[in-house]
């Protein structure tokens, strides 16, 4: 399976106890049904997949499978341990999800050897599909281009998901990961901001926090610039520069939950300890969302 063009990660809004808001996941699903995504990505880091438990994150895939209306689901089934990665990738790949997101979340800093063994382990013991999940800000592991291609030697490693580096250098980092990887392997990027050029440059996918909330916004870049119309793609980007701006300073995660509430579409609270953005945060992430016009 080749995962291209836009992948929109949504949060997960639950209850304090950490019980999955179904009305309100639905509605998030619903605006990217609607939009067509190439994918979902659920329970990704912005969906805040290690804080929910294994009952309620199989039941939000089946949620989310149920609405997809044949667009592909990603789930996150990173986990501490390789038994519940494991036990997350059958329930993952019952539940209807496409591919899995395995991320190497650590709290005791792994050696490249035992990654490879955490994915060895988790694709011999499902039959569902793994992406690399590449985000070294939450696990403190990063993949190097050498890992990668190991990983990828394993037949249902079948893409990987890692942060775009700026402009000038991301190029050069795509043509690496992709000299040692298959052919139909795909290289996809992460990190909002610098998701247009990474997709001019030759990204099959851009895996999307604000796609999870915006999808139209963010197909119009990735269609323009898969379709290599350079210009437009960075003209769409260009309007979204304030959204951007108040992911960098505040950071995407806190901000989605903040723009979810204000557009109407769900109140929930990140999971503590994350806390919600306060007022004057708010109000930055509700001008940027004016500036942007997606408000």
């Amino acid at each position: 399976m080749l995962l291209q063009g836009l992948s929109a990660f949504p949060i997960t809004p639950a209850d304090p106890e950490g019980r999955v808001d179904q009305a309100g996941l639905g509605r998030l699903l619903a605006r990217l049904v609607a939009a067509r995504v190439d994918s979902i990505g659920l329970l990704g880091s912005t969906g805040s997949y290690p804080y929910l438990s294994r009952a309620e994150r199989r039941g939000a895939i089946e949620q989310a499978v149920a609405m997809a209306e044949g667009i592909p689901v990603l789930a996150g089934i990173g986990a501490l341990r390789t038994d519940e990665a494991v036990a997350l990738a059958r329930d993952a790949f019952a539940a209807g999800a496409q591919a899995g997101l395995l991320a190497p979340v650590s709290y005791t800093p792994l050696l490249d050897d035992e990654v490879f063994a955490h994915f060895e382990a988790v694709a011999a013991a499902s039959e569902l599909p793994l992406v690399i999940y590449d985000n070294p800000g939450t696990t403190h592991f990063s993949f190097s281009p050498a890992l990668v291609a190991r990983l990828a030697a394993l037949p249902q490693v079948v893409a990987v998901k890692g942060l775009a580096p700026a402009a000038d250098a991301v190029a050069a980092h795509l043509a690496t990961l992709k000299s040692g990887v298959p052919e139909d392997f795909s290289v996809g990027v992460s990190g909002d901001w610098h998701a247009a050029e990474a997709l001019l440059a030759g990204a099959a996918a851009w895996y999307s926090v604000a796609g999870g909330l915006f999808p139209e916004a963010c197909l119009a870049i990735t269609r323009a610039a898969k379709e290599g119309r350079a210009a437009e793609a960075r003209q769409a980007d260009d309007r979204l520069q304030p959204l951007w701006a108040v992911f960098r300073r505040h950071t995407s995660l806190r901000c989605v939950y903040a723009a979810a509430a204000l557009l109407g579409i769900t109140d929930r609270a990140p999971p503590r300890p994350i806390l919600p953005l306060q007022d004057e945060a708010r109000k930055e992430v509700a001008a940027a969302l004016q500036a942007a016009g997606l408000s």
